[in-house]
C-alpha cells in the first residue's frame, strides 16, 4: 500500500463512525451512560453486533490547537501494520522510558502485529525521505491491556509498544498515581472550570464533511491543545475516562489517530489517553481513557516493569 492509499483508506475510516469513536454518539443519542452501558452488556450484546456492522471511525486527535514543535518530543506518530507489513491506521502516544511507548487498545489490537514510529514535529514535510507509513525512526511489537474487548473497547482502551531498540529523550512522559483523578471532583464551581489538560496529537486540525478538506486539514504535524474538564465519575463517564471540552476557545480532539497523551495541566503526568469522540464533526466533547486506575499501572508495571523507571 503506497502512501496515497493509506491516506485514502484513512480518510474513508474517518468519515465514518464505529469503534474508534462511535461510543460517546451512541450514548448520547440513546441517553445512556458509559457505565450503564458496560452494566447491561448482555442485553445489548446483539445491538453492538448491528454497530459493529457500520465502518470504522479512526479514533479522535487536536483541533483547533498550535504546531507543538519540540515541547513534547517524546509524543509520537505512530502506524501500526499488519503481519505482512501492510500499514493498517496511525494513531498517536507517548514514551515512557527509552523503550516503552504508550497509546490506546484500540491502536494496538489485532491484527496489528508490529508498529513503527516517528517523533519528528513535522513528519508532514518529511514524506517520502522519511519512510512515512512503513518505515519509522523506531519499530516495535505492540500489546493491548489483557481484559480489551473490542466490543466494549472503551472500557480498558490501553495498549503499550514495546521498541525494538532505545529511543534516549532527556524527558519522557509519566504515569498518575494510583486514582489521582479523583481528587479532581472535590473542586467545584470555578475551581473546577480551571482545571486543564494538555492534548497532544498528530490528527485532524479541523473536521470538515467532505473528503479533500479533511485532507487538506490532516497534516502530520504534532499539534497541542488545552481543553479544560467538563466531566468524571459520571453516569455517562463511568469511572474510567474523562470528557473534555472540545472547541474554538480551548482546543481539542477529532476524528484522525488515537492514543495520544492528555497531560495534567503543564505537566509531563499523562491522565489519559484520547480514545472515542462523541460526534461526526469534533464538537462539544472528547473522551479520554484514564490511566490511573489499579487494573491499568498493575498491568503496565507488572508486564513491563523492566522498561519502566
Amino acid at each position: 500500500m503506497d502512501d496515497a492509499q493509506f491516506d485514502a483508506a484513512i480518510r474513508r475510516l474517518g468519515d465514518s463512525v464505529t469503534r474508534r469513536g462511535m461510543v460517546g454518539v451512541l450514548a448520547g443519542v440513546t441517553g445512556l451512560g458509559l457505565s450503564e452501558v458496560a452494566a447491561k452488556r448482555g442485553k445489548h450484546q446483539k445491538q453492538r453486533k448491528r454497530k459493529q456492522s457500520k465502518k470504522r471511525q479512526v479514533g479522535v486527535e487536536v483541533t483547533d490547537g498550535t504546531p507543538n514543535g519540540n515541547a513534547h518530543p517524546y509524543v509520537g506518530l505512530m502506524v501500526a501494520q499488519d503481519e505482512n507489513g501492510e500499514p493498517l491506521w496511525r494513531c498517536s502516544g507517548t514514551l515512557l522510558s527509552p523503550t516503552l511507548f504508550l497509546t490506546a487498545g484500540h491502536c494496538t489490537e489485532a491484527p496489528a502485529a508490529h508498529v513503527e514510529i516517528w517523533f519528528d514535529a513535522d513528519v508532514e514535510s518529511g514524506i517520502p525521505e522519511n519512510g512515512y507509513p512503513t518505515d519509522g525512526d523506531v519499530g516495535g511489537t505492540p500489546y493491548t491491556h489483557p481484559q480489551y474487548d473490542p466490543d466494549a473497547f472503551y472500557l480498558h482502551d490501553l495498549g503499550v509498544v514495546v521498541l525494538d531498540e532505545p529511543v534516549v529523550m532527556a524527558e519522557y512522559g509519566q504515569l498518575p498515581e494510583l486514582n489521582l483523578l479523583d481528587t479532581l471532583t472535590q473542586k467545584q464551581g470555578k475551581a473546577r472550570k480551571k482545571i486543564t489538560f494538555t492534548a497532544v496529537g498528530y490528527g485532524l486540525q479541523k473536521s470538515f464533511p467532505d473528503a479533500a478538506s479533511w485532507k487538506n486539514e490532516a497534516l502530520r504535524i504534532r499539534m497541542v491543545a488545552h481543553p479544560r474538564l467538563i466531566q468524571i465519575n459520571t453516569t455517562l463517564t463511568g469511572d474510567f475516562s474523562l470528557l473534555l471540552s472540545n472547541n474554538a476557545n480551548t482546543g481539542g480532539t477529532c476524528f484522525g489517530d488515537s492514543g495520544g497523551p492528555n497531560f495534567i495541566g503543564d505537566t509531563n503526568v499523562i491522565a489519559g489517553v484520547t480514545s472515542y469522540g462523541r460526534n461526526v464533526t469534533c464538537a462539544g466533547t472528547g473522551g479520554v481513557y484514564r490511566v490511573d486506575r489499579a487494573d491499568d499501572l498493575d498491568w503496565l508495571y507488572g508486564t513491563f516493569g523492566e522498561h519502566l523507571p
